[in-house]
């Protein structure tokens, strides 16, 4: 405790002298600029003074000596006629001197330089710095007070911005994985509100991600059960049999084989969505990514002709780069174009189409298959057709993949054609 108060003494001593040493500069600064301005207004009207005399009386040293008084009264100024040998011929040349209590300031001009003598005009100017120093006074007093008022404000401000802060902090402090809930914003200022936004819209998708996590594993879970169930019935059969023959023996060794193809299967699958999750950790890379569309699609073509289908690409705009990860985006556009593939009747078209739209690039795969069942999560981990025989997390690890890359996937049935269409929208903010 006393050294947390040690501490905040020493900050309060060093804001002080930071004070103090900020209103000292400033001060002075202002009054430099003040005295310069002012010194610089009474040389031009001293200047403008000699000039005038020495234009107005060619023989000034007889002037002065029988108007002294009337000079004097009339521009406030004590002229002479001096010769004066320190300023070692130069043009003109001003300074202030102390004479007693009284500050003055004195004008050099040239008259005769054969003689060296000058015409000097002198002027009491014990007033003007009076003022500039009680002016010099006021401005320390003003940027003290000003200071104290700003660090004021600024404390109360403080306070005032750090305690929703606070409030966010305090509620994410207290949440854990089983009891996530939006944060209520009804009592937080309206400048804050769109932070707390953004709170719940995150809360939101980490909620959405721990869902998919258990949905993940619990059909995993029951994905391999089922296998298992079937290979120890099987066998529990078999033995149970009299009559082990050959081929009794052979029949239950290939469904076994068979079920272990499948748990292999769902176990390939679930290390894959490993793999797609590590990607999300991969460096971003400058591609082409028009190119890099146009090379995936010639490495499905061989599949595709194989099966007698084709593939069409209507790829907008001609080239564009685009920082990505590689890895993410080729097993987004990897499932979907061997989903259209797999689906589309043999001697139908696959067509395969990107456009930008407004700060969007849209890539679009369509097929001619049968469609997609209405109020199927295609997306949820397991989920899978009558017809599809995988395992159902195809799509699931792709969509982890697009919300990894700030974009959205989707999949539709086609509206006047048979078949569906998928579309990966990527903004170019996320490549």
């Amino acid at each position: 405790m006393l050294f947390k108060r040690s501490l905040r003494i020493n900050f309060l001593l060093k804001l002080i002298v930071a004070m103090a040493t900020l209103v000292l500069i400033t001060s002075f600064s202002l009054f430099i600029y003040i005295r310069y301005n002012s010194n610089y207004q009474l040389e031009e009207h001293i200047k403008k003074q000699a000039t005038f005399l020495l234009n107005a009386y060619p023989n000034l040293e007889d002037e002065l000596k029988q108007r002294d008084t009337i000079l004097k009264n009339t521009l406030d100024l004590n002229a002479k006629i001096a010769s004066a040998p320190f300023m070692n011929y130069r043009p003109s040349f001003f300074r202030v001197i102390k004479d007693n209590k009284k500050f003055l300031i004195q004008g050099f001009f040239p008259y005769k330089f054969r003689s060296q003598s000058y015409l000097i005009l002198t002027k009491d100017i014990t007033k003007n710095i009076k003022f500039e120093n009680r002016l010099y006074k006021a401005i320390i007093f003003l940027n003290a007070a000003s200071l104290i008022v700003i660090i004021f404000y600024a404390f109360f401000l403080s306070k005032m911005l750090i305690k929703p802060i606070k409030y966010f902090s305090n509620k994410i402090a207290k949440m854990n994985e089983s009891k996530l809930a939006q944060l209520s914003l009804s009592t937080v200022p309206e400048e804050f509100k769109p932070l707390g936004n953004s709170i719940n819209q995150l809360i939101g998708k980490i909620e959405s991600f721990l869902l998919y996590k258990k949905e993940l594993f619990i059909g995993a879970a029951h994905e391999l059960k089922t296998p298992l169930a079937v290979i120890k019935t099987k066998s529990q059969v078999t033995l149970l049999k009299r009559d082990k023959n050959i081929d009794t023996l052979s029949k239950a060794l290939r469904l076994n084989i068979k079920s272990i193809d499948n748990l292999n299967m769902i176990v390939e699958s679930i290390l894959a969505f490993g793999r797609a999750e590590g990607a999300q950790f991969e460096e971003a890379k400058e591609i082409d990514i028009i190119e890099f569309i146009k090379e995936l699609s010639d490495e499905f073509e061989i599949i595709a002709i194989k099966e007698e289908k084709f593939i069409i690409n209507k790829l907008k705009p001609y080239s564009l780069k685009v920082k990505i990860k590689k890895t993410l985006l080729r097993h987004i556009l990897q499932n979907i174009i061997q989903n259209a593939i797999k689906f589309s009747p043999r001697g139908s078209k696959i067509e395969i189409k990107s456009f930008v739209c407004k700060d969007n690039l849209v890539i679009r795969v369509k097929d001619s298959g049968e469609g997609i069942p209405d109020n199927l999560d295609l997306f949820a981990p397991f989920k899978r057709t009558i017809n599809s025989s995988g395992t159902g997390l195809g799509l699931f690890l792709a969509k982890s993949a697009a919300d990894s890359m700030g974009g959205t996937i989707s999949i539709k049935n086609r509206n006047k054609h048979a078949g569906t269409v998928a579309t990966l929208i990527l903004p170019f903010s996320s490549t």
